[in-house]
């Protein structure tokens, strides 16, 4: 390092110190190099030009980061960032070391200080700008935290670009961390749409049906987007839906339920596949029975006052791929009105088009849903299913 910028002169008496300082430097001699500024200031006896204590910290922030001392390193940092000496050009390269000594200094509350600083001062590294939530959430600053990366993710998204699993799961815990369920789940929304992984899905789907109000009459709906998303896990889960899908009248749609459950030998198998058995050849007698009636039913659910039957029989239509007349009778069974629960109504009619591979007739659908019965929360899921 010089010791002569421009004008800028050192003294004798400090320089010789610092010249030895210097060289102990060079030979990673951090100690020696530590006990030779210290001589230096001595020498200065208090009367240290700025130009002096600006050389000096430099020296000490680079023997600190040599034993490790990142504590003394921010220390002297601190002085050089003050320091009048300190040329412009150089401020933002400063202000990234800085970042960079503090994280790993593992002071997380000057770490997201100074990356405000480096941004100020015009700083576009991504990977030291990319520290500044991590930083907030670290420091325990986590609704701060939980702003900036929603600021970040809504950036990425209005340019077409996909947020990191990094930045997904921070914006989660943030909310975790809060306690604040609502913004945990509006975060799962944000991951499973991005990495629609099984165990995201699940926690998302749970937890919507066990806000309060969620109608039991849509426990068979929370199996139905189960299965669209992979999350039918145990023997229990294939029993339930195919059970409650018989109760509801729709047997192909148990079948469905059933023959996965085979397929992934989560039935059939174990000191219970006896009972599994029994639901099998369940199944297969109201499917039997149920096809050998479908038109009469259709007559009958025409002939009622209201539209709930038109619904139901057109639903069971698409279960067994009779897609387009069954969608004609669901919406002409909401059109008929008298519905017991007319957002169920239209929320099935949104599954239906699913089940149908007409997804985006499906999602505008599911846009009308409204109620507070877990409806609109269901179908806002469907439109997140890929």
């Amino acid at each position: 390092m010089a010791f002569a910028a421009g004008k800028q002169t050192i003294s004798a008496e400090v320089g010789a110190p610092l010249q030895e300082a210097q060289k102990a430097l060079q030979s990673k001699n951090y100690k020696e190099a530590s006990a030779k500024i210290s001589a230096a200031e001595a020498a200065g006896k208090g009367k240290l030009t700025s130009y002096e204590s600006f050389v000096i910290e430099q020296l000490k922030s680079s023997a600190a980061l040599g034993q490790g001392d990142y504590k003394s390193a921010l220390a002297a940092y601190d002085q050089i960032l003050a320091s009048p000496e300190l040329p412009e050009g150089e401020k933002v390269q400063r202000l990234d070391a800085y970042v960079k000594i503090a994280y790993t200094a593992k002071d997380y509350a000057k770490t997201a200080e100074a990356i405000q600083k480096y941004k100020a001062a015009g700083g576009t590294s991504p990977d030291t700008l990319g520290l500044y939530a991590q930083s907030l959430y670290l420091a325990g600053k986590y609704k701060e935290a939980g702003a900036e990366l929603t600021s970040q993710i809504n950036a990425l998204e209005a340019a077409g670009k996909k947020p990191t699993d990094t930045q997904l799961q921070l914006l989660a815990s943030c909310a975790l961390k809060q306690n604040d369920m609502n913004a945990y789940a509006a975060a799962l929304e944000k991951i499973v749409t991005f990495t629609p992984k099984p165990e995201y899905w699940l926690d998302l789907i749970v937890r919507t049906g066990n806000k309060a109000g969620f109608s039991p009459a849509l426990t068979l709906d929370t199996y139905r987007l189960r299965k669209a998303t992979g999350t039918m896990e145990k023997t229990g889960d294939y029993m339930e839906a195919a059970q409650l899908a018989l109760q509801a009248g729709y047997p192909a749609e148990a079948k469905g339920f059933v023959d996965e459950g085979y397929s992934k030998k989560l039935l059939g198998e174990g000191a219970d596949a006896p009972r599994h058995q029994r639901l099998k050849d369940l199944v297969a007698k109201k499917l039997t029975e149920d096809q050998a009636t479908l038109a009469e039913g259709e007559k009958a659910a025409a002939a009622q006052a209201t539209g709930d039957a038109l619904v139901a029989t057109g639903f069971n239509l698409v279960t067994y791929g009779q897609n387009d007349k069954g969608l004609q009778l669901i919406q002409q069974g909401i059109a008929k009105g008298g519905l017991k629960a007319p957002e169920q109504a239209k929320l099935h009619l949104g599954v239906a088009q699913v089940l149908a591979g007409k997804k985006s007739e499906a999602n505008k659908t599911f846009a009308g849903v409204g109620g507070t019965d877990g409806s609109k929360d269901l179908a806002r899921l469907w439109t997140l299913v890929r």
